[in-house]
């Protein structure tokens, strides 16, 4: 995931503020002109956007702006606006992934297609991420360093038993065979 950003438009003293305590700072900061050259950066995810009253911000996501309409503002009470909105932003985007026709709510550890869901525990959602995110088939023992932290020699079924028993459940509820594949090259989605 890229760096969070803070966008500062039209507070140019917030901005200077802002850069000096760039190095304490979990996200970068951008300035902003006007509402056009913002609206030329909407793409960029992960993004807060802070402006005061007089921004119209019309053609935009308004969850992620913050008026200042009370100025002064306390800095604290600031970095505590920006750091509630990112957290809003990360719920946001892990209640909603999409993988292959289904729907993943990270939030809800929930598996969903048209009107059915499944409950997944952590390491079921854990296997399907890696093994999503991975695109080809991954070995158990690749399974076993990286899902879980054993040590490659370790001699356990612990990937078949967890894989199996996420296969019978997507089974059970979606009818779905072919979401998690084994193959002699390992599992992949």
């Amino acid at each position: 995931m890229s760096k969070s950003q803070i966008i500062i438009l039209n507070l140019k003293a917030l901005y200077n503020i802002l850069l000096e305590h760039k190095q304490i700072l979990q996200f970068d900061i951008i300035a902003c002109i006007n509402e056009k050259e913002l609206v030329e950066k909407k793409d960029q995810v992960n993004r807060v956007v802070i402006a005061d009253k007089s921004t119209s911000m019309k053609n935009s996501d308004s969850k992620n702006i913050i008026i200042l309409s009370e100025l002064p503002i306390r800095f604290e009470d600031l970095i505590d606006k920006i750091n509630t909105n990112f957290l809003r932003q990360k719920y946001r985007s892990q209640s909603n992934l999409s993988i292959k026709k289904y729907k993943l709510d990270l939030n809800s550890r929930t598996m969903s297609y048209q009107e059915k869901s499944l409950r997944l525990t952590e390491r079921e959602i854990e296997i399907i991420l890696f093994l999503n995110n991975k695109g080809n088939a991954q070995k158990i023992d690749v399974l076993q360093k990286e899902v879980w932290g054993y040590s490659d020699n370790l001699e356990t079924h612990t990937v078949e038993t967890h894989v199996y028993r996420l296969r019978k459940k997507i089974h059970e509820i979606f009818g779905d065979e072919d979401f998690l594949i084994s193959s002699k090259d390992g599992y992949k989605i």
